[in-house]
């Protein structure tokens, strides 16, 4: 249909602002158009979020106005707070600019309106949201599930179109199955069945994400997946992607010459060599972010982030970078995000928060610190580059160490290529099952039947079992397995007789004050005295400091005035104040056993050549610079000679020696990932104690697993 079907103001607007649509929206509107449930799939910067939004836009704005409670027909869902902020700016620029477009055309000016219902949006928001609903709303999964759970749900019954924006973030964990419940609970709410729109740069397979996207019925000849149209726009991106190894050998970096910063001429006092790759790394992390306009540093962790862009600064002599995670407050994080665009900033350090959420033409150039343990999360944090139709997307990778090599090498071959990690969805987490549950019951009394079909709709529960259900009922009716759940209260009233479930009085509370699947640490909240939010704390580093204490969040100073139960009340440190670098505990995702296999067949293809050979193949054929490939030659080949051997993809090296202090070590090298090592680790471990009754520690990551045997003559065979 490309521009022909959209009325005379959006068509124009479209063409004075773009200089031709690209192939995600021109086959994205085609679907849209004929009403059917659409998955795109197109690079970052392909323009997919309009051709989402474009048509429901247009048939809004050619529309007569509803009554003012049913203006609410667009339902945008972002996986991330920092990217619904985005889209709720950007949508400014098509509502104003076909307004103004009709307006000189003299028609009728359209006048759409647009509201954001995250958990930071105020309580008068909120109220004022349900007096005069939005005709687009803007919301999260979890606020959503807040919203069908509480009296706002009256103002979704109009929605038509839902929008599920980086749909491959959630649809392989539980925080995906939740949201299928809930688009399953909307389509139950909404006068006729809303259409699905899911967007996405780093989705595979396609047909998993669509059944995810559609959800589906049960018929006689069993589960039936709704049809969704899959527009899988080309690969066009342009990507300038490099691996940056700045010392000639990474085991022994002090002696490669240290690059001094701008404006040190290297007079002052000597300071003895570093064992550490970071005094050959910062400046050149600088010299980048300096030559640029707009940068992005993205790491792995939170205190990576708040150390790299500390040094930066030092080095520096000024503040030109700030840290941007999820221990941030939001209100820091948008002022951070603006100072940026602003041009106040060259440099921004995050994690995984702006790997989906920043929406602006002006970044040039994106710097990974370590490997993006991804492909998919390579692409997008990337992809920020040269964010727009047609710009090439420019990055350079700096690997840690010979092992964190090893695998950006594996990924930015595979990154060129493509080659997506699989999204595995998940099979009837029944936690997420159960919170919903409860949520749907304090809404009055529901049948088991009715329960058991809607469930069965969302894709993750297509397998579900009326025995699993039950399972889930008798606990939440207060049926546990044992005495030791007696304390519990039970959370919803199961007449078995009728078929029917209810919630009790409490029930509603639990469900609006529980959203989201359940969190895996512990955090303070770090507030000022007059109550803004500057951040989260782990709780463990709350343990570790006491009043008077100064310590780094957002690339800021700020001293503890009062510890509380849940909370760190700040102050700002004065100029100056040295302040300790926070730290957060949490397990990272892992290394996806599709990427395992792939690091596993590359040892086997480098390990089969010589040193120098080997050094040949990967600057030619995995664009590694001539110190990169002597680095991960030589770790390949020393490997090689200790072992007699390479963990490969079909092969893994089994090593025992004793430590240290005597104590017998057996290490497995595997390539395979953590999400493989750690439950092989774990069950390997009982089985040693059932075997021979004594303890064994064990510790795994994504490259193999250690088990430490104290007070053993000798390791079990």
């Amino acid at each position: 249909m490309a521009l022909h079907s959209f009325s005379p103001a959006t068509r124009e607007w479209f063409q004075s602002a773009f200089p031709e649509p690209t192939t995600a929206q021109a086959k994205g509107w085609d679907a849209i158009s004929a009403g059917k449930h659409t998955l795109i799939h197109a690079p970052t910067g392909s323009g997919k979020t309009l051709a989402a939004f474009l048509w429901s836009i247009d048939t809004l704005a050619a529309e007569p106005p509803p009554p003012d409670k049913e203006r609410c027909r667009v339902l945008y869902i972002s996986p991330m707070k920092a990217l619904a902020y985005d889209i709720e700016r950007n949508l400014r620029a098509p509502l104003t600019g076909i307004q103004l477009t009709a307006q000189r055309l003299g028609l009728e000016q359209p006048r759409l309106t647009t509201a954001m219902r995250t958990g930071d949006t105020p309580a008068n928001e909120r109220q004022a949201m349900l007096r005069h609903p939005p005709d687009i709303l803007i919301t999260t999964p979890e606020s959503l599930y807040l919203m069908l759970t509480s009296q706002a749900r009256r103002i979704l019954r109009t929605v038509r179109w839902v929008i599920v924006d980086e749909i491959h973030s959630v649809a392989g964990t539980k925080r995906g199955s939740h949201l299928a419940i809930s688009l399953e609970r909307l389509t139950d709410l909404t006068d006729v069945p809303p259409q699905r729109i899911g967007l996405s740069a780093t989705q595979r397979p396609l047909e998993a994400i669509a059944e995810f996207l559609g959800g589906g019925d049960t018929t006689v000849a069993g589960w039936q997946p709704r049809p969704v149209e899959v527009v899988d726009a080309p690969w066009e991106k342009e990507l300038d992607i490099q691996i940056v190894v700045p010392v000639a050998d990474m085991t022994r970096p002090e002696e490669t010459p240290v690059t001094l910063a701008p404006g040190d001429d290297g007079a002052g006092p000597a300071e003895p060599p570093k064992r550490s790759i970071w005094p050959a790394m910062y400046p050149q992390l600088l010299d980048l972010v300096q030559s640029h306009t707009s940068t992005l540093l993205f790491v792995n962790s939170r205190g990576l982030a708040e150390r790299l862009a500390a040094e930066l600064n030092r080095l520096a002599g000024e503040e030109l970078v700030q840290s941007h995670h999820g221990s941030v407050s939001r209100e820091q994080r948008v002022e951070i995000e603006g100072r940026l665009k602003r041009g106040e900033l060259k440099a921004v350090v995050a994690t995984s928060t702006l790997e989906l959420g920043i929406d602006m033409a002006a970044i040039d150039l994106v710097l990974l610190v370590e490997s993006p343990n991804s492909v998919a999360s390579g692409l997008q944090r990337v992809g920020r580059a040269g964010h727009q139709v047609g710009a090439a997307s420019v990055a350079r990778v700096f690997p840690k160490h010979r092992g964190d090599l090893l695998e950006t090498a594996v990924v930015v071959d595979r990154m060129y290529a493509g080659a997506i990690e699989s999204t595995k969805i998940p099979r009837n987490p029944l936690d997420v099952l159960a919170q919903h549950i409860v949520a749907m019951a304090a809404g009055g009394p529901l049948p088991v039947d009715d329960l058991l079909a809607l469930v069965h709709r969302a894709a993750p529960y297509r397998d579900l079992t009326r025995s699993a259900l039950e399972a889930v009922l008798d606990m939440l009716a207060g049926r546990y397995p044992s005495d030791e759940f007696a304390e519990l209260r039970p959370r919803i009233v199961w007449d078995r007789v009728e078929g029917v479930i209810e919630g009790r009085a409490n029930a509603r509370m639990l469900a609006v004050t529980n959203p989201g699947t359940i969190p895996d640490r512990g955090l303070y909240t770090v507030v000022l005295p007059e109550g803004g939010k500057v951040g989260e704390l782990d709780e463990e580093m709350v343990y570790e400091v006491r009043p008077g204490d100064s310590f780094v969040l957002g690339s800021s100073a700020w001293k503890i005035s009062e510890i509380g139960h849940d909370r760190v009340t700040v102050l700002p440190a004065a100029a100056g104040t040295a302040a300790r670098m926070p730290f957060w505990h949490g397990d990272g995702p892992g290394r996806p056993l599709e990427l395992g296999r792939a690091v596993g067949a590359f040892i086997r293809e480098i390990g089969a050549l010589d040193e120098s050979a080997a050094a040949g193949v990967l600057e030619t054929r995995y664009r590694l610079d001539p110190w990169a490939a002597a680095n991960l030659a030589a770790f390949i080949a020393e490997e090689k000679t200790v072992s007699g051997a390479l963990p490969t993809d079909r092969s893994l090296i089994v090593e025992q020696f004793r430590d240290e202090i005597g104590d017998w070590r057996v290490a497995i090298l595997s390539p395979f990932g953590s999400r493989v090592h750690a439950p092989w680790a774990l069950a390997a471990r009982r089985r040693y104690r059932e075997a021979h009754g004594g303890e064994a520690d064990v510790i795994w990551s994504d490259d193999g697993i250690m088990f430490r045997f104290p007070d053993v003559d000798a390791p079990p065979n």
